[in-house]
């Protein structure tokens, strides 16, 4: 930018810098007594004309009164201006600033303190050890990014998007594209090498992919709300003012559930990413310390281009100006302060000389056209502009306001000139200075920091002579007499000089590709801080190694060959998207309403869920009596004998409950797949048939109307959140074993992870059918059946053994760990670091949880689980649960040991001679995997057999049964526990019970016995035969004589 400095700057004194809000109410004297004494300073030394400084002040009462009535915002008393006559300015910014009463905007600042502090306290503690062992990273794979769009139509987010992409790419970035609508940029991004996926349109288009596959996803526009992301780092980009305005209308109609709403889908994401510092100060409403600014965008070039082309479009479109109108526009801050009137009026005083370019006609029609943009639509700032003008003795209708509400591009479009007349310290370059730019307008601005970081590498002026490489100039803010110098270089005879019409040429280019550099970098390193990627992942490249040809300039050329008809209407878009949410929220408001009850019923209600608790409680206890009371007296010495007994005690139950369809139809069949699942987003990718059954690890997000199983309530563990996460699926498992026969009735139990059907490696019709034939059949015995291979996992690429890859996906310490659980578990003491060994022989292991077992060897399979994971946890759970790192990740992964467990089956599997066998999920084939010949003298029989395992299960059910002052221990929580002693203590407890029983009997038979009796009071004798003949003689003879 070009900058004059011919003129003398007044030099800025600190102390003026200091503003003064003293206020004095009677209106005698509008300064305090500390700042008479600095006026009296500022007299002396800059030796002012005493009677010029009796007009300014005159002018100045004046002016406190008229903009007290007119002026935006709240001014207050002492704000004036000394410029009511153009004599009156001396050009001393400061000084006014000193005066007090005038706000110029330096405490509108935005910053990311909360968001930056947690990069910082993130990137300190992955700095941290983890105990006495350090991850490791392996970097098998690139991290793998989502970019998620609305639809693929052309617009200037897409055009930023693909410059960020291709950039990331170069660096080490796997991308793949989703959007709800297909376009035409779907070619572009596929030119780039990124994948496009086209998802169904409607409520649950999102839920239909795994995004758990992705290490961030990448979210833009108001339309595509971050609900469905859970559990995966997400980055929302808006560059839209819609929704904030609207907010405004939430808070005055009262709608206060639509705010509420909004701010639990910012809470969502991660982060929020903006293109200037103006946006996250407007939707401050919904602001939850994720805001973050990344300066730069396409849109105000792609808008100048498109505005281009509908005028050459239309040629004879309505001009509000003569084609003999000079017309300067004055922009500014976006932001509304005090001391606005008072740039401006600083503005009009420095253009006023040119009035003498342009002589008032006849016709009172002046060719001099200053627009002020700034300010709102409602706002009466137009009146205060008129009142400035008229005081500087510009003609009637020379000076006018525009609101930015209003076209601001089509006032942009026609200017011969723009100025940017704010004097306030930008955080980024103004917007609307880039859009003049765009325009090809020549422009003027104050030296402020952030407009020169762009301009002055290539602003040469000295002299008056201008270097042609300007593409703007800059002025002092200090000394406004230098934006005069300019404008009489620029204008000559009404017209602009050859040399500002090359400006703003030089200026259109500069701008149509300004702050690339800084967008794509702070993108790039964005995503440094928010990814925390698994060990098994590569890190990106230093930012700094991004080429500097794809920092340069936006994407444009690759949207060259799409057709201007083809841009959207963004703006309908989401007003019509926002307009779809409002409907929704108030249809909910509504029903919420209508089924309101009065606080009394509720009362009743809270007191008939409390009876109904305390119900449940005590037929829950009942039936635990009973169950003990039924438990025969004969030892059961083998689980097959409880297993038989159990079904036995169920079948004579009374059980007069009716069935579904479900679950009738899964009691005739021999096999029941569960799927575990956790929360709504995953209801899609489970299956509705007879063969499957969900498992619910949380009360919450159950499927209506399914007849799932709720694990919290089979295993109260599973209400901890924190060991719902950490076990996974494997809590599932412990759901179901715990007391099996209540809820599986079948000889064969699978399961099946929701992450297999969304990979499309769930079983098909086929190969179902071919594991039930196979189980009916008992083709392969005691089998194992999976059907998702280790070696077809995306986390190995490598195809690495078994132990390289659990070490992969584990930072490394997969093999210390299952050696420390192992020791722990079998109770060796001395340094031992072997392994059960798994074998490289061309065939592959089982992962994520989808495979089939006989029932009898999942209990089997159970019990050892229980024991290795509480071995496991005993060493990892005061450090995780304390500081939330664990030597298996990284990063603070709450999840932890969860991966080692998905490779647990494999072990115990392979060394207790279960068969292996591989199904084809589509085809059903099966190949059996390391055959039981090839594993001689390799298996570890003896420590995973079912004698050696059920041994240590009585174990630890002897020292949990006698020993209860454990503070922590996790395995007697994981199912039941039961030894022989159990049964023998419920005997005794039994037999002491009927002793005590009959004992009772036998005292109250005593007391009966031994009670004093009452003697009798009389006695009734009955008298002789003969007497009673005797006496019915006389009684006949009586009646015949009558």
């Amino acid at each position: 930018m070009g900058s004059v400095e011919n003129g003398l700057a007044v030099k800025r004194d600190l102390h003026l810098l200091r503003s003064s809000s003293v206020t004095n109410g009677n209106g005698r004297n509008p300064f305090g007594q500390r700042p008479r004494s600095r006026l009296a300073r500022f007299v002396l030394f800059k030796k002012i004309d005493y009677l010029q400084w009796i007009c300014t002040v005159a002018v100045f009462l004046f002016f406190v009164v008229l903009f007290q009535m007119f002026l935006p915002g709240s001014v207050m008393e002492e704000s004036g201006d000394s410029g009511g006559e153009r004599e009156g300015f001396s050009g001393d910014l400061p000084f006014f600033k000193e005066i007090g009463g005038l706000d110029f905007g330096e405490d509108i600042k935005f910053e990311p303190a909360t968001l930056m502090l947690k990069f910082a306290k993130e990137a300190r503690e992955a700095n941290m050890s983890s105990g006495s062992r350090r991850g490791v990273r392996f970097g098998f794979r690139k991290p793998k990014l989502a970019l998620v769009f609305a639809d693929l139509l052309v617009d200037p987010q897409q055009i930023l998007m693909v410059t960020v992409a291709v950039a990331l790419q170069e660096i080490g970035y796997d991308i793949e594209v989703y959007s709800l609508e297909d376009g035409p940029v779907a070619d572009v991004w596929r030119n780039k090498g990124v994948g496009v996926n086209i998802m169904e349109a409607s409520d649950k288009i999102k839920t239909s992919v795994d995004w758990l596959n992705y290490d961030g996803i990448l979210l833009s526009s108001l339309e595509t709300r971050p609900e469905p992301y859970k559990s995966v780092p997400l980055i929302w980009t808006i560059q839209e003012s819609t929704l904030a305005t609207r907010s405004r209308q939430y808070f005055s109609s009262g709608q206060i559930e639509l705010v509420d709403d909004w701010k639990k889908v910012f809470n969502r994401a991660t982060v929020v990413v903006f293109p200037n510092h103006v946006l996250p100060i407007l939707y401050s409403a919904f602001d939850s310390g994720n805001y973050f600014v990344i300066a730069g965008s396409p849109s105000e070039a792609w808008e100048a281009d498109r505005l281009g082309a509908l005028q050459r479009e239309n040629p004879h479109e309505k001009m509000d100006y003569g084609p003999d109108d000079f017309v300067i526009v004055v922009v500014g801050s976006q932001f509304l302060y005090r001391g606005l009137w008072l740039e401006h009026a600083l503005v009009l005083q420095a253009l006023s000389p040119l009035l003498a370019d342009f002589p008032l006609e006849t016709n009172s029609n002046p060719h001099l056209k200053i627009v002020i943009l700034s300010g709102e639509l409602r706002s009466n700032y137009s009146v205060a502009v008129e009142a400035i003008a008229l005081n500087l003795r510009y003609p009637k209708g020379s000076v006018t306001h525009v609101s930015l509400d209003e076209d601001a591009d089509s006032v942009l479009s026609r200017a011969n000139f723009v100025i940017y007349g704010s004097f306030l310290e930008e955080q980024s370059f103004p917007d609307l200075l880039i859009r003049a730019m765009c325009f090809g307008k020549p422009i003027a601005a104050p030296d402020l920091s952030m407009i020169r970081k762009y301009q002055d590498a290539d602003c040469i002026v000295i002299n008056d002579q201008v270097d042609d490489r300007v593409n703007g100039f800059l002025f002092p803010k200090e000394n406004i007499r230098v934006l005069t110098q300019i404008m009489s270089n620029m204008v000559s005879k009404g017209k602009l000089s050859p040399l500002a019409h090359n400006v703003g040429s030089i200026g259109k280019r500069t701008a149509k590709n300004l702050m690339v550099s800084e967008t794509v970098e702070g993108y790039a390193s964005l995503l440094e801080n928010v990814l925390k990627l698994p060990s098994e992942v590569a890190i990106p490249h230093n930012v700094s190694e991004i080429p500097l040809n794809l920092k340069a300039e936006w994407q444009w050329h690759s949207f060259e060959a799409i057709a201007v008809s083809e841009y959207p209407n963004r703006t309908l878009r989401i007003h019509k998207s926002l307009d779809r949410v409002e409907k929704q929220t108030n249809h909910t408001q509504r029903e919420t309403s209508d089924s309101m009850t009065p606080p009394e019923e509720i009362f009743v209600r809270a007191i008939w869920e409390e009876e109904k608790s305390i119900a449940l409680a005590n037929i829950g206890r009942r039936r635990e009596e009973e169950e003990l009371k039924g438990r025969s007296d004969q030892a059961r010495g083998t689980w097959e004998d409880v297993y038989r007994n159990a079904k036995k005690a169920d079948r004579s139950r009374n059980d007069l409950r009716e069935r579904d369809e479900g679950e009738l139809e899964r009691t005739g069949q021999p096999l029941c797949i569960y799927e575990p699942y956790f929360g709504e987003g995953t209801w899609p990718f489970l299956h509705r048939t007879s063969l499957y059954r969900g498992l619910g690890l949380s009360t919450k997000g159950r499927r209506p109307g399914a007849d799932d199983v709720d694990a919290p309530s089979r295993l109260p563990l599973l209400n901890n959140p924190y060991y719902r996460d950490i076990l996974g699926e494997v809590g599932a498992f412990f759901a179901i074993a715990n007391r099996i026969d209540r809820i599986h009735k079948n000889a064969w139990i699978g399961f099946q992870s929701w992450r297999a059907t969304a990979r499309k490696e769930s079983l098909s019709k086929t190969a179902e059918s071919a594991v039930l034939d196979a189980i009916q059949a008992r083709r392969h015995g005691d089998t194992l059946y999976f059907w998702v291979r280790m070696d077809m996992d995306p986390r190995n690429r490598l195809q690495q053994d078994f132990w390289s890859f659990c070490d992969a996906i584990n930072a490394g310490n997969c093999k210390f760990a299952f050696s420390e659980a192992l020791k722990k578990m079998y109770g060796i003491k001395q340094d031992w670091s072997s392994l059960p060994p798994m074998p490289v022989d061309g065939d592959t292991w089982s992962v994520m949880h989808s495979w089939v077992l006989p029932t009898r060897s999942f209990l089997e399979f159970v019990m050892f689980s229980r024991i290795f994971v509480d071995a496991l946890d005993a060493q990892i759970y005061e450090e995780h649960r304390q500081s939330g790192h664990c030597f298996l990740s990284l990063y603070k992964d709450k999840h932890c040991y969860s991966r080692v467990l998905e490779l647990l089956v494999n072990v115990w599997a392979y060394h207790s001679a279960r068969r292996m066998v591989y199904v084809n999920p589509r085809t059903g084939l099966m190949q059996e995997q390391h055959r039981l010949k090839s594993r001689r003298g390799q298996m570890w029989v003896k420590w995973f057999q079912y004698t050696t395992l059920k041994s240590m299960d009585e174990d630890l059910a002897e020292e949990s049964d006698s020993d209860h002052s454990r503070k922590r221990w996790l395995w007697p929580s994981t199912g039941e526990v039961f030894w022989q002693g159990v049964y023998e203590k419920e005997r005794n407890q039994r037999n002491k019970d009927k002793e005590k029983r009959r004992q009772q009997s036998k005292d109250k038979i005593k007391r009966i016995k031994g009670r004093t009796h009452q003697k009798v009071l009389g006695k009734y004798v009955k008298p002789p035969p003969e007497q009673m003949d005797n006496s019915n003689s006389t009684v006949v003879a009586a009646s015949v004589l009558r």
